[in-house]
C-alpha cells in the first residue's frame, strides 16, 4: 500500500501553528497539525490575554487557543494530539520529508515548524504553585495587571533589564534580584536600569520561595548568597527573566540554528536552509516573542509553503 504524502504538516500548536493551519487549509493544502505535549503552547500558561487584537474584553490564553483551533478545523485542518519525536528532512527541492510521531511515519512535501520556545524557570515548586497567580515570564504580556503595585524581576541579562524598565513605567516599584555582584546585560541596558528611579537592584540575592494566600503572590522569600541571610519582600508579581530555550532539539544537525538554538530563517521570510521546511513563531524569534508576531509569521509560513509547492508543479 502506497503511503500518503501530505502537502503540509505543521509541528506545534501555538498562535503560529494554528495561524499557519488556517492559511494553509484555505489554500487547499489540507494541512495536518501535531500539537506536541503542550497543546496551545506557552499561551495556555497565561491567564489573561489583553493585547491580542480582536478581543476588546480580553480573553484567557487557553480560550484563545481553542478559538484558533476551531477556526483551523473549520477549514478541515486535521489536528493530532501527538508529539513529533524524530525528523529526517530532505535536502532536495521537491524532496519528501519524513517525520515520526512515536512509531508512526509521516511523509510531507512541506513542513512548518512552530514548536515555540519555553521560558526558563528557576525550578522552585512555588513557581508552579503561583503560576498565573503572580508568577510570570513575560512583562509585556502580564505587566498591565500590576499597575501601581510592587514587583520583582529575577535575572541579570538584557531580558531582565528590559522587563524591569518596562515594568517600572507601570508599577510602583521594581526590585531586581541579581545572583552575582554584576549584571550580564549590555552597557546600554544597565544605564537604563540605573537611570530608572523606581528600580532597586539587589546584587548577590536569589529567590528561594514565594508566599501568599489562595495561590496569589504576596511575598517573595530571598537569600543574600554572601551572608546567607534570608528576608521577605512584599510584592504582587514575580517576573522570571532568565531567558528562553527554543524547542529545537529534534532538528539539531539538520536545520541551521543560531548559537542559542533558534532556527535561522531567511530575513523577510520563513524559509530555513532546507527546501520545503519553514519556521514560524518563537522558535525563530527571540526578539518580540508575542502571540501576534507569532501569528503573523504563521501566516507567512503558510504562504511561503503554498508558493514553494506551486513552483514544483
Amino acid at each position: 500500500m502506497e503511503q500518503n504524502i501530505l502537502d503540509c504538516i505543521i509541528v506545534g500548536s501555538g498562535p503560529s501553528g494554528f495561524t499557519a493551519a488556517i492559511y494553509a487549509a484555505r489554500a487547499d493544502l489540507k494541512p495536518e497539525l501535531y500539537t506536541g505535549l503542550e497543546p496551545g503552547g506557552q499561551l495556555t500558561t497565561t491567564t489573561e490575554v489583553d493585547n491580542f487584537p480582536g478581543y476588546p474584553d480580553g480573553i484567557t490564553g487557553p480560550a484563545m487557543m481553542l478559538d484558533l483551533q476551531k477556526q483551523a478545523e473549520r477549514f478541515d485542518t486535521k489536528v493530532h494530539y501527538e508529539m513529533i519525536t524524530k525528523t529526517e528532512f530532505s535536502t532536495e527541492k521537491g524532496g519528501i520529508h519524513k517525520l515520526w510521531a512515536g512509531n508512526k511515519e509521516i511523509l510531507a512535501r512541506t513542513v512548518i515548524i512552530s514548536t515555540g520556545a519555553t521560558a526558563k524557570y528557576l525550578g522552585l515548586d512555588d513557581e508552579k504553585k503561583y503560576a498565573g497567580g503572580g508568577v510570570s515570564a513575560c512583562a509585556t504580556c502580564d505587566g498591565f495587571f500590576y499597575k501601581g503595585k510592587d514587583v520583582i524581576v529575577v535575572g541579570a541579562g538584557d531580558t531582565a533589564a528590559e522587563e524591569a524598565t518596562y515594568l517600572a513605567k507601570l508599577t510602583n516599584k521594581v526590585t531586581m534580584l541579581v545572583r552575582k555582584d554584576v549584571f550580564r546585560a549590555s552597557k546600554a541596558m544597565i544605564h537604563r536600569v540605573e537611570n530608572t528611579p523606581n528600580i532597586e537592584v539587589k546584587f548577590n540575592h536569589e529567590l528561594i520561595g514565594i508566599e501568599g494566600e489562595n495561590a496569589l503572590v504576596e511575598r517573595a522569600v530571598v537569600i543574600n548568597n554572601q551572608t546567607q541571610e534570608t528576608s521577605k519582600i512584599d510584592v504582587h508579581g514575580i517576573f522570571i527573566a532568565i531567558g528562553h530555550k527554543p524547542n529545537t532539539e529534534i532538528f539539531a544537525g539538520q536545520i541551521d540554528l543560531d548559537e542559542n538554538g533558534y532556527i535561522i530563517t531567511v530575513p523577510g521570510s520563513t524559509f530555513t536552509n532546507l527546501p520545503g521546511v519553514f519556521a514560524a513563531g518563537d522558535v525563530q524569534d527571540h526578539i518580540y516573542r508575542q502571540a501576534i508576531t507569532a501569528a503573523g509569521t504563521g501566516c507567512m509560513a503558510a504562504m511561503d509553503a503554498e508558493k514553494y509547492l506551486a513552483e514544483l508543479e
